[in-house]
């Protein structure tokens, strides 16, 4: 009788398609294998990058591996350089970027799992 893995390694996350030039590629998550308890994505914004204002309903975590990444969170203004790490509750309005000359790679921890649903971005 064979045994049940308990570990799962993940070699082909799923690529978010996307129209920004960001690349997001979610190894855990409801994209990649179902999973609405977490999600957890590699990904790497190009300079000049930005997304709307958005209030999501789940905490994000954010582990910058290299550059520099910025967040407007409520009304403060705020940068992260690699090494460093935030938490961002949900239900909370912010809004991320890449003002800077060089790319920002990092990784994002969503609880709940990140869904396009949750994450309440404002229009454009």
């Amino acid at each position: 009788m064979s045994k049940k893995k308990k570990y799962t390694i993940q070699n082909s996350p799923f690529i978010v398609p996307t129209d920004d030039g960001k690349i997001i590629k979610e190894h855990f998550g409801k994209a990649s294998d179902g999973n609405s308890e977490i999600s957890i994505a590699h990904m790497v914004a190009p300079p000049g990058w930005s997304e709307p204002f958005q209030t999501p309903e789940f905490d994000e975590y954010t582990f910058i591996l290299k550059g520099k990444k910025q967040f407007i969170i409520e009304d403060e203004t705020i940068t992260l350089e690699a090494g460093q790490s935030i938490k961002v509750e949900k239900n909370t309005r912010l809004q991320y970027s890449n003002p800077f000359d060089e790319p920002c790679e990092y990784i994002a921890i969503c609880l709940p799992a990140f869904s396009i649903e949750a994450v309440n971005r404002e229009n454009e």
